[in-house]
């Protein structure tokens, strides 16, 4: 098929149809012999079969929609023979996400296309079209201008993008099938005037339907992971106290299925701080009920006996024990005076807090204790430290360390050494602290990548 991306495998020939699709006899076939002619037929039919499965193994090895909207928008554009082209996504229910890529389009050729008034563009007709009301379940016919500067009817604005950003033709392929509803629509873009052939009509509406099926199943993935998201958000505190002596910032990075690592801050009397991080084991949502209950307790038995942080978590064992006895935890929960700079903190299998400071980047080094929920009886001593003016305590859970793929040793190492190289003007701001930590340890969407592991920081930097 003449313009096809000489990266998509497609047929030699570009004459035989597939079955249902008519064509008329040419000469040639028609000096052919019978057998022949079936022969030749029958080679065009596989080789088409050949190259859709192809292309649809290609989109299923697609885990978001991220990367399967480049792929429909690639694979669309070798079968119908074109070199550009955009994709809405804009699901009929009003969820969303809604977004346009565009294939051989800048982001501000897609802005010149939009200024198009929608109802003029043939994507627009597509999707506003959606659903029929007189056939809610009918999928329109997709929509081909062969010519844009003789198609009768055409909103001038159309003509003048289309002159220029040098697009003669365009088709467009609505994104809709009768069990997925409508998601979208695809239109690709030909250089000079060009519409495909009844061939490649097929072939693309074959792909098409595979295609939207595909989408919706990531469309229900992508939803259902940002619904995690925001339960577990909803989970961990929607704002940091203010307490004088102690400037606090968080950083939360969730997994797709949703983790159980926490963090928490609350204000005890005599202007004391309790600073708590935690994971919970498993994911989904059994370990972010876990999560939000095991927090809620942590917070009543600081309140209670916040300055003795060992029978803070000896209490927490024991309610995790009796209530959670398939589960464990790790935890570590410091109890801080911000006016005497004075930090008291126990851990339970936790990674030890970083102290960071001008003049030394440390780790606190916590007693070796086990998990909460992996003993009869848990136990492990206090530690007492008192960080010097403008020195930042940093709590964070394990999953930072654990997306970094690296061994435990290494992973810690690489801590120490991001911690290190703050800069002195960032050293005065937890905020950045933290978001440096991260930049660092976790470069190039790591730690935006879809891990299985949460990632939790608090910095509570002393003045």
């Amino acid at each position: 098929m003449a313009g096809i991306d000489s990266t998509v495998p497609h047929p030699p020939h570009t004459t035989a149809p597939l079955p249902g699709v008519p064509a008329a006899a040419t000469p040639a076939d028609a000096a052919l012999p019978p057998g022949a002619l079936i022969q030749d037929r029958l080679a065009g039919w596989v080789s088409d079969l050949t190259t859709l499965h192809e292309l649809t193994e290609r989109l299923i090895r697609t885990s978001s929609l991220d990367e399967a909207l480049p792929e429909v928008l690639g694979a669309g554009a070798a079968l119908v023979g074109a070199r550009r082209g955009m994709a809405v996504l804009e699901p009929a229910d009003g969820l969303g996400p809604a977004t346009t890529i565009g294939l051989g389009l800048a982001h501000a050729e897609l802005g010149t296309i939009e200024t198009v008034p929608r109802g003029a563009t043939s994507y627009g007709r597509l999707l506003d079209g959606l659903p029929d009301p007189a056939d809610p379940a009918r999928v329109p016919d997709p929509i081909s201008i062969p010519d844009v500067r003789t198609e009768e009817g055409l909103d001038p604005r159309h003509r003048e993008v289309a002159a220029r950003l040098g697009y003669a033709a365009s088709y467009a392929l609505p994104l809709a099938t009768e069990d997925a509803g409508r998601l979208g629509a695809a239109v690709w873009l030909y250089d000079e005037p060009a519409e495909p052939s009844e061939r490649q009509r097929h072939l693309i509406g074959l792909y098409g339907r595979f295609a939207t099926e595909h989408l919706a199943r990531l469309l229900q993935v992508e939803r259902a992971r940002a619904q995690v998201a925001t339960v577990a958000e909803e989970l961990l505190p929607s704002r940091l106290p203010r307490v004088p002596g102690v400037q606090l910032a968080a950083r939360h990075r969730t997994g797709p299925r949703g983790g159980g690592d926490w963090y928490d801050a609350l204000p005890l009397p005599e202007g004391a701080l309790g600073l708590a991080v935690g994971s919970v084991s498993g994911t989904g949502p059994s370990a972010l009920a876990a999560m939000g209950r095991l927090r809620a307790s942590l917070r009543a038995y600081a309140v209670m006996e916040g300055e003795d942080p060992v029978a803070v978590l000896s209490d927490l064992e024991l309610l995790l024990r009796l209530t959670e006895p398939a589960r464990s935890a790790t935890a570590l929960f410091a109890y801080a005076e911000p006016a005497q700079r004075r930090i008291v903190l126990a851990g339970a299998g936790h990674a030890p807090p970083l102290i960071i400071g001008d003049h030394r980047t440390e780790f606190i080094e916590t007693s070796l204790s086990a998990p909460l929920g992996m003993l009869s009886c848990w136990e492990a001593p206090s530690v007492e430290l008192s960080p010097a003016p403008g020195e930042t305590v940093l709590l964070y859970t394990d999953g930072l360390l654990r997306r970094t793929g690296d061994a435990m040793d290494r992973a810690f190492a690489r801590l120490h050494a991001a911690a290190s190289s703050i800069p002195k003007a960032d050293r005065g701001d937890p905020g950045a602290i933290a978001d440096h930590v991260l930049r660092t340890l976790l470069p190039e969407g790591l730690d935006t990548a879809d891990d299985e592991e949460d990632v939790v920081l608090l910095a509570a930097r002393f003045e």
